[in-house]
């Protein structure tokens, strides 16, 4: 079988399961020194003479990055997540649908097997604190789906954190601990930043609290598959699994990217690293702070890169702008007028180079505004007035588990059967049919029969959930588990 290269998210949770995903405010912090890169050979002078000599190679020293390292290191953080449980299939599950037999252990197996102990998952990644009063920014897909955000600093004290907004499309999430006066990085300009140039980022690759690894900018504005909003700035600075959220740094300690992908056959570094452009996650911060979701502007088209032989046959000197491949129905640019074949050389006075540039600066703009594209259209070039339109927010890919739904206690549970109370001897209770969060980090397994909450005995799931949600932060559950009862406490959401 032929190998496929994919691109792999770099967070430890991806390996483990699917737990574990705004932008950055300005503030100003401590001016870090520039560094820079001394030259060890310098070129021939011309001798006024004789003919002029070939300059020699201009070979850089490495740079030294310690001092970044030691200012803006403390402010970065590791993140550690609990997330869903994975359900373990029972034996029962394979059996043979015709099999009388099969289908009893369906109906009553909780009771009659060994329960399995439900798995809960674990991840890792980094961040880095923006406020002084506990902002942290990081990837979206490092806490999506956790239910415990827990956040380390470099002074080993530890937080649980509070995820405040989430915006899967650029993979951007923000995240507050309950600090005062902590260390914060410094916001750069990623727009100034140029090919070559070295950058160093700092995280927790594998778990690997501030590890700091060094490379430069290997290319800007990179377009990857299913992120068409995001010009990702690619290095070649090794970031693995952990590193996911962590801050990329420029010569004067600044941050200019957020670590988010890596290019992998493996899952492991191979020398091709993608990162957000903080100006990227700026705008996204300040709309999850002021609005509490984030507001795109859409067109309704499809767009590509034009080539030689494309430009050529459009009728432009040169292969830049967006190509329109499709138009969709009924949207903005359907009403104003764009067609297939189409291409886009402005938009709103701003040039496309190429077509990845088009998406980000119609995503900056706000939905019924109107805008002028400059069009070329069988070899003539026209303006096209366009209202933007707003794009749906992205819905998530799986379905929310039943346990999701079943508040601070994280289970899903029933009411017993008449053969069900039977068995228990007449008694009695709530059956466990699927587990999550609190419940799963205590061990409750699915087929307990949850009996009493804080020594009240429950019959329904309205009175289990009304007792929950009049608790405090912890609860004790009696279970019955096989032939024992036992006493599980819960610390609740």
């Amino acid at each position: 079988m032929s190998r496929r290269i994919v691109f792999v998210r770099n967070t430890l949770a991806v390996m483990l399961a699917a737990v574990v995903g705004g932008s950055y405010v300005y503030f100003r912090g401590a001016d870090l020194p520039m560094a820079h890169a001394a030259p060890i050979n310098t070129p021939l002078v011309a001798s006024n003479t004789g003919p002029t000599a070939p300059a020699g190679p201009v070979i850089a020293a490495a740079t030294d990055f310690s001092g970044i390292v030691q200012r803006a290191g403390p402010a970065v953080v590791n993140i550690s997540v609990t997330g869903k449980v994975k359900k373990v299939a029972d034996d029962s599950d394979s059996g043979d649908p015709d099999d009388p037999f099969s289908q009893f252990l369906k109906r009553f197996g909780p009771q009659l097997q060994i329960p399995r102990q439900p798995q809960v998952m674990h991840g890792l990644g980094s961040g880095f604190i923006i406020s002084p009063d506990g902002v942290i920014l990081t990837n979206a897909h490092v806490v999506e789906g956790a239910q415990e955000v827990v956040v380390k600093l470099t002074d080993r004290r530890e937080f649980k954190a509070k995820v405040l907004g989430v915006d899967k499309q650029s993979d951007i999430a923000v995240i507050r601990i309950d600090a005062k006066n902590l260390p914060t990085v410094q916001i750069g300009d990623p727009s100034i930043v140029k090919v070559g140039e070295p950058v160093l980022a700092i995280g927790s690759p594998y778990g690997f609290d501030n590890t700091a690894t060094a490379g430069i900018i290997s290319a800007k504005s990179r377009s990857l598959p299913d992120d068409n909003y995001v010009p990702f700035l690619q290095t070649d600075v090794a970031v693995n699994p952990g590193n996911s959220g962590g801050p990329l740094f420029n010569l004067r300690g600044e941050v200019i990217g957020i670590n988010s992908q890596i290019y992998s056959q493996t899952g492991g570094f191979q020398g091709l690293s993608f990162a957000i452009p903080i100006d990227v996650a700026m705008k996204v911060e300040q709309q999850l702070a002021q609005h509490g979701k984030v507001t795109r502007g859409r067109l309704g088209v499809s767009v590509q890169d034009l080539n030689q032989a494309l430009s050529e046959s459009f009728g432009l000197k040169n292969a830049q702008g967006a190509l329109v491949s499709s138009v969709e129905k009924g949207s903005p640019a359907d009403k104003a007028g764009l067609q297939a074949g189409d291409v886009i050389l402005s938009f709103s006075g701003h040039a496309i180079d190429r077509s990845v540039d088009l998406p980000t600066l119609v995503a900056d703009t706000a939905p019924g505004t109107s805008r002028a594209l400059e069009v070329m259209r069988g070899g003539k070039v026209r303006t096209i007035n366009v209202t933007v339109g707003e794009m749906k927010s992205a819905k998530n890919d799986a379905p929310a588990s039943k346990a999701e739904n079943q508040g601070r206690l994280g289970l899903a549970v029933r009411p017993l059967d008449s053969d069900e109370r039977k068995q228990l001897g007449g008694q009695n209770g709530l059956l466990v049919e699927d587990v999550n969060g609190p419940a799963a980090i205590a061990g409750i397994q699915s087929g307990d029969v949850i009996l009493a909450l804080n020594g009240t005995p429950v019959s329904s799931v309205e009175q289990l959930r009304t007792l929950a949600s009049q608790a405090g932060k912890s609860v004790a559950l009696l279970v019955e588990r096989g032939d024992e009862k036992i006493f599980v406490p819960l610390a609740l959401n």
